[in-house]
Order: C-alpha cells, then sequence, then structure tokens
C-alpha cells in the first residue's frame, strides 16, 4: 500500500514560464551554446559551485543576486498544486526530490511557502547528489521511514522515473517531456483522480 507521495520540483510543482534556462541566458548572450550554458548549472545542481557562480562563469556582471531573483520571478506554481498538497499532506507522507541549487531551491520554497507541506525535502546542491542517482532517492525514504514499495513518485523526465521504478517504487509520469511506459497524468486533477482509483493506495 502508498503511505508517501513525492514529487519533482521542476515540471512538477513549479512551472517555467515562457522561457526556460538556457533560452533565458541567450537572449542576452545568444552565442553561448545549449551545453555551455547546462554544464555550469549542472556543476551547481551538484553543489560544486553556489548558483551565483553560475551567472559570473556566464557572463553576467553587476548586482548578481538581482540577476538570480529576475530570474527566479518568472517561476510559477503548477495550477492545482497547491490544493493537491493540502490534500495529501497528513492522509500520505510527502517528500520533494529536486535537482537544483541550494539558493535556487531555498528561494523557489519560500516565495511559494512550500516547505510546510513536506515532511521532506531532497535537494541535489545540498545532498550533492542528482537525480537519477538512486542514492538521493533512498536518503529520501530513510528520511521519510517508508519503504520504496510503499511510496508514489511523480516527475515529468522518465529516467528519474525509472530510476525510482527500479527501487520498487510506483511511478506517474507528470507531462509528457519525455517517452515513459507507465502511467502519465496531465495535470494535479488527473494525478488525484489516478490515485483514487488505484487500490493499492492509502492513506496512513
Amino acid at each position: 500500500m502508498i503511505k508517501a507521495v513525492l514529487l519533482d520540483m521542476y515540471g512538477v510543482i513549479v512551472r517555467q514560464t515562457g522561457d526556460d534556462f538556457v533560452p533565458y541566458v541567450q537572449k542576452t548572450f545568444p552565442a553561448l551554446r545549449a551545453h555551455e550554458i547546462n554544464t555550469p548549472w549542472f556543476k551547481a545542481d551538484a553543489g560544486e559551485i553556489s548558483s551565483l557562480d553560475v551567472w559570473r562563469i556566464l557572463g553576467y556582471t553587476g548586482d548578481l543576486e538581482a540577476v538570480e531573483r529576475t530570474y527566479l520571478e518568472t517561476l510559477e506554481l503548477m495550477e492545482g498544486v497547491k490544493e493537491f498538497l493540502q490534500a495529501v499532506h497528513g492522509p500520505y507522507k510527502t517528500a520533494i526530490i529536486s535537482n537544483d541549487s541550494s539558493r535556487w531551491s531555498r528561494y523557489v520554497r519560500r516565495k511559494f511557502d512550500l516547505d510546510r507541506h513536506f515532511d521532506a525535502v531532497s535537494i541535489s546542491g545540498d545532498l550533492k547528489i542528482r537525480k537519477p542517482d538512486e542514492r538521493i532517492f533512498r536518503l529520501t525514504l530513510e528520511k521519510l521511514g517508508v519503504p520504496a514499495g510503499e511510496c508514489l513518485y511523480v516527475d515529468d523526465r522518465a529516467g528519474n522515473l525509472h530510476a525510482a521504478g527500479k527501487l520498487g517504487m510506483q511511478t506517474v509520469q507528470f507531462g509528457s517531456a519525455g517517452a515513459f511506459d507507465g502511467a502519465r497524468v496531465g495535470s494535479f486533477a488527473e494525478l488525484e483522480a489516478w490515485m483514487a482509483g488505484n487500490q493499492r493506495l492509502t492513506a496512513r
């Protein structure tokens, strides 16, 4: 029986409005290629550098905290996520598992007042472990005190879902970011309906 619901952050809880990070940066530095932008970004996700270092490496100058804040303010919550969290947190244990820099994650979680809805928060920049490395999933399970077989994991990326599934979690893809051969939903209303119709799910 499922006793915990684990959610990815970007593409599930939070959406990026209009611009993803790469095209956002390329509006200022059009000569930069995607891999040149992603390389420092992924290092920040892994806790190797700070998010402010990312902006500096990419060529931004001046007040880098303001530069970062301008970007992060473009983010919005997915429609229905607050209602979903209010419904499931309590009946189920809940967790975030996110590939993100420590600074970005703290800012976004404060911006949307997210932490109060979760029993555990696992951020790659804090742990220095990026999904789909199974260690970040195992650490989250330890925090929750729930075995993998009693967890539902929701992510938009198929690779992360496959990693969670190998550990024994039940998995659902949110949206269609990549080919996935399991369950898929397009909204939190659909996720709630899927949970309600799944006989393996039970409130704690």
